[in-house]
């Protein structure tokens, strides 16, 4: 017997982690010691709720399944209620089911269900248990109100409430410093965002007169088509809305935040990465496509940005050391392709990569977390040690689990088939290259640098020897504000090599080739170094995670191997079967395997991604070559650590580039440099030549204004002894004065 529910019902997806959320923090606001006697019991009640939320989000989808089975089409349906009203205004309150909205339902529940089974081992001993799941349930109940509002106003409620969620989960270890900087930051950097989509949404109001998404799009087109509407104007209020999912989504320029709020926990990464904040931004680009598809200008704006950000993320995890800081460059990259996708009319593919990726970073965030928590039990509590993948390597021997799905979802990240994010990622790559060259060679590019950074990282937690066993020969004081480069080694000791004499060659020169070679001695591996270790030494090896924290990984395993299937595109079929929605392609009617045969479609599609399957494969192969255990490997250490000549110009020249390429990487491309030299510096240094200007001009012409009555009063009191001849004497004599110096000052008549 099927179970129905009606589309009245999706008020409950939002509401039941909002029920969890105020219960679970009364409680531990109210009764705070009481409630660490129960905590787990309270965890369990928000992830209880949370997959009521996910069954009813379900069984909405499969009804607007049937609906399609039957109509061809899919159920638009909005339910409003009146919140404010004026002769000259209303505004509603509601909800909008679509297929849209439900999809992106599911993301957030399942997500959000893994994540919390999660935390509840990485969190057990934490003495903020309860808040943090508080905040978790508050995380999700903001993600679906906003994913269900049908007005710009309701969604920017939300929107808003995702971005203080974010502030509170960041810095949810707020007694460290740099997390209470980090959730500062990302705050703050989210405002101005945030200030730009608002001014976007007030112009809409003053252009259509409406708030309603839907209305509002279609008056704004028309409006537009007529001339009514200035084209400048029109495309300055879609760039202020593009605002908003820039901070949001982590876009250039406004991508600093995303690296700092790696200081949160880990499971809150997993869900700030694939789910909630940087999702948001895609999806309210998905919403008011219709509005942006109209304005060549601004489409093309938002192409270029995504481009630029896909590749800038890209290059800024090339060298990162520390583990959840490269996964984050990462998903910036690939939020890049998303908005990219979105800016050439490639809505649908847009949003299959967003959901191919979300389970694909979701497992590769908490494999990081797995072992992170297992690494911390050895080398410390300082995530300078137990996040840094230097400290790592042959992980994979001694957490079998977490090392097999971190391999699925980095090959899936990779592109390389049949995993998720192959297919999506080579859908957009196609469109982009069928839109524009330039930013298909762009995506082509990122695609390469995707696969090496991934694998890189792979090789260095999973692969190889335990480095933590020499953590105390190995060099950390790395620092991006010192501009200091690197001086450890892959694989512990490091032989630092001395300067040449400044005599022979100039001092530039001489200090340029050192650091080359420094850095290039750590890009090389050698095996058998792995036997300089003290043998008489007694260490702890990590041990795989327990079963609450291996369960999730498991289970996002199996979307990130096997829905990338799913969205496969399908183009002969696309007409005959009516796919013309945003998720239709997650329909997969029965006519497609009695009308054509699938594997054969597949092998179609793969060979038309060869060149970038090719390219994935090319960066796997440098990385493996450059981090894996080559037998050719200690030859090329050798070869780069050797003296520059005239006959390896060609070593040398790939010796600078990857000094530079580290630098870039290591100093996240400058950009907080010189955002911290113009905007901080420079409003700090306005402010003080204001305070200046207020403190010695403002306040010095009042405050002398104050002296000289002052001292005039007092000068002008000691002449008052109550004498009529001595006033009178007074009055003569400043009268004499004032003739005297009329006579000198007025010429006489002539």
């Amino acid at each position: 017997m099927s179970v129905k529910i009606s589309n009245e019902y999706a008020f409950l997806i939002p509401t039941c982690p909002l029920v969890a959320a105020c219960l679970t923090g009364l409680l531990t606001f109210f009764f705070s010691k009481a409630t660490r006697s129960f905590r787990r019991l309270c965890s369990s009640f928000n992830i209880f709720l949370l997959i009521v939320a996910l069954f009813v989000s379900i069984f909405l989808l499969r009804e607007q399944f049937v609906n399609y089975s039957t109509e061809e089409t899919f159920l638009n349906k909005e339910f409003i209620w009146t919140w404010i009203y004026d002769k000259t205004f209303c505004l509603t309150v509601g909800f909008l089911v679509d297929s849209l909205s439900l999809t992106m339902a599911i993301l957030v529940t399942t997500v959000g269900i893994l994540v919390m089974i999660y935390s509840d081992s990485y969190m057990r001993y934490d003495q903020g248990y309860v808040r943090f799941y508080a905040y978790l349930s508050l995380f999700t109940a903001s993600m679906s109100g906003s994913v269900f509002s049908p007005n710009l106003i309701q969604l920017y409620f939300f929107w808003e409430l995702v971005g203080m969620c974010s502030y509170l989960l960041i810095g949810f270890w707020f007694t460290r410093s740099s997390a209470a900087n980090a959730c500062q930051k990302a705050f703050v950097t989210n405002r101005i965002g945030d200030f730009g989509l608002l001014l976007g949404i007030l112009g809409l109001y003053w252009t259509t007169g409406s708030f309603e998404i839907f209305e509002l799009c279609d008056r704004f087109i028309e409006l537009e088509k007529t001339g009514f509407v200035n084209f400048l104007f029109a495309n300055i209020i879609i760039v202020l809305l593009f605002l908003g999912p820039v901070a949001k989504s982590a876009q250039f320029p406004l991508h600093v935040w995303l690296p700092d709020a790696m200081e949160g926990p880990t499971p809150i990464s997993a869900l700030i990465h694939a789910a909630t904040m940087v999702a948001a931004g895609i999806f309210f680009i998905a919403r008011i496509f219709k509005l942006i598809l109209s304005l060549p200008l601004a489409m093309s704006i938002i192409s270029w940005v995504g481009g630029l950000t896909a590749l800038l993320g890209a290059t800024l995890a090339l060298f990162q050391k520390d583990l959840k800081k490269g996964l984050a460059y990462s998903t910036m990259s690939q939020l890049g392709y998303m908005v990219s996708a979105l800016g050439i009319g490639a809505d649908r593919s847009a949003l299959f990569h967003l959901i191919t990726h979300a389970y694909s970073k979701a497992l590769l965030f908490l494999g990081a977390g797995s072992v992170i928590h297992s690494l911390e039990k050895i080398v410390g509590y300082s995530p300078n040690k137990s996040q840094n993948m230097f400290f790592m390597g042959g992980l994979r021997r001694y957490m079998p689990i977490t090392g097999t799905t971190f391999l699925l979802g980095t090959l899936s990240l990779c592109g390389i088939p049949p995993l998720a994010c192959f297919w999506s990622k080579d859908e957009i790559i196609t469109k982009l290259w069928l839109s524009s060259s330039y930013l298909g060679l762009v995506a082509s590019g990122t695609a390469a640098l995707t696969a090496f950074y991934m694998f890189r990282i792979h090789l260095l937690t999973f692969e190889g020897d335990f480095r933590a066993s020499q953590s105390d020969e190995i060099d950390f004081n790395y620092s991006p504000q010192t501009n200091k480069t690197i001086t450890f080694s892959f694989w512990g000791k490091t032989e630092l090599m001395k300067e040449p004499a400044i005599g022979q060659i100039s001092q530039n020169a001489a200090s340029l080739e050192f650091r080359v070679k420094n850095v290039l001695s750590t890009y090389f591996v050698d095996p058998n170094q792995s036997s300089q270790i003290d043998s008489s030494r007694v260490l702890l090896k990590p041990k795989e995670s327990d079963f609450f924290m291996t369960i999730p990984l498991i289970v996002l395993a199996i979307p990130t191997v096997c829905i990338g299937v799913l969205g496969v595109d399908i183009p002969e079929t696309q007409k005959e079967l009516g796919f013309t929605s945003f998720f239709n392609w997650f329909v997969f009617s029965s006519n497609i395997f009695k009308e054509y045969k699938i594997t054969e479609i597949l092998f179609e599609i793969l060979l038309d991604s060869i060149g970038s399957f090719s390219l994935s494969l090319f960066g796997v192969f440098l990385a493996y070559i450059t981090y894996g255990q080559s037998s050719n490997t200690i030859k090329q250490k050798q070869i780069f650590k050797s003296e520059f000549s005239s006959e390896k110009k060609i070593i040398s020249v790939l010796g600078y580039f990857a000094y530079y390429a580290q630098s870039w990487s290591l100093n996240r491309g400058f950009i907080d440099y010189y955002y911290d030299l113009f905007f901080i510096r420079g409003t700090m240094f306005l402010s003080q030549v204001f305070l200046n200007f207020d403190r010695h001009i403002i306040d010095g012409f009042v405050n002398a204004t104050g002296l000289v009555s002052f001292f005039s009063g007092e000068s002008i009191r000691y002449g008052e002894n109550g004498r009529i001849s001595y006033y009178s004497f007074t009055i003569l004599v400043g009268i004499s004065l004032l003739i005297i110096l009329l006579l000198i000052l007025v010429p006489p008549f002539p």
